[in-house]
């Protein structure tokens, strides 16, 4: 390569590079963390909401041009008679046992909503859950503990979370295509995966989440 040719080279870098910053992106937004896994096709009869049992449902949730919008009071009752568990309004996905599965989603928070749920994995061996992430004073944390991403009110994130039930249960958490969190699995037979809000410690006194290009994932077994 002459020196005006490596001199051209080393201005197109820096300009791309710029390009990139100007944006807001990073080499982390063009990954696809869906290579490899084959859509799983869902419809609304697959997706059911739980939500206050003493309400309408639209009162809690709407679904209007592509986006899913899901919101509770801490004042709310359980989404039925029977549960003695906190306020939500969430759309439960369907059960898996074995394989790798991947939940995606474009999601959105409202500033003020904090001390919430806003996805998790259903099922454990000694815990209802074996992931949950929860929305801080505007930091989305695995559980209450380690920060998976700060500074989520207001702005719209790709959120993918893979489960490896067949391998060793591991699960990792995306972010605009970054990994961002890799944790061990809780165990248990039946998963599934949840959307939405779901009151938890020191809960707002209103919760909102709001979704759009949900899709649910699995990988072939070769």
């Amino acid at each position: 390569m002459t020196p005006g040719m490596l001199n051209l080279c080393v201005q197109l870098a820096l300009v791309l590079a710029l390009s990139v910053s100007t944006h807001g992106a990073s080499a982390a937004d063009y990954c696809d963390p869906t290579t490899g896994f084959v859509t799983v096709p869902l419809n609304d009869t697959q997706l059911p909401v739980q939500s206050p049992y003493d309400l309408p449902l639209n009162q809690r949730y709407e679904f209007v041009n592509s986006m899913r919008r899901l919101w509770v009071y801490c004042s709310d009752k359980p989404h039925s008679t029977t549960s003695h568990t906190k306020p939500r309004t969430e759309i439960r996905m369907q059960t898996y046992s074995s394989g790798v599965w991947q939940f995606e989603g474009y999601a959105y928070v409202p500033g003020g909503t904090s001390g919430v749920s806003i996805m998790q994995v259903f099922g454990a061996a000694k815990h209802a859950t074996t992931l949950m992430l929860h929305v801080y004073n505007g930091a989305l944390r695995y559980y209450d503990m380690q920060v998976v991403e700060g500074g989520i009110y207001d702005r719209w994130f790709r959120l993918n979370v893979i489960h490896d039930v067949g391998g060793n249960g591991t699960l990792a958490v995306f972010i605009d295509g970054e990994e961002r969190l890799r944790v061990a699995g809780r165990g248990g037979h039946e998963h599934y995966f949840k959307f939405g809000v779901y009151a938890q410690s020191n809960p707002s006194h209103y919760m909102e989440s709001r979704w759009r290009d949900v899709r649910l994932f699995t990988k072939p077994a070769y």
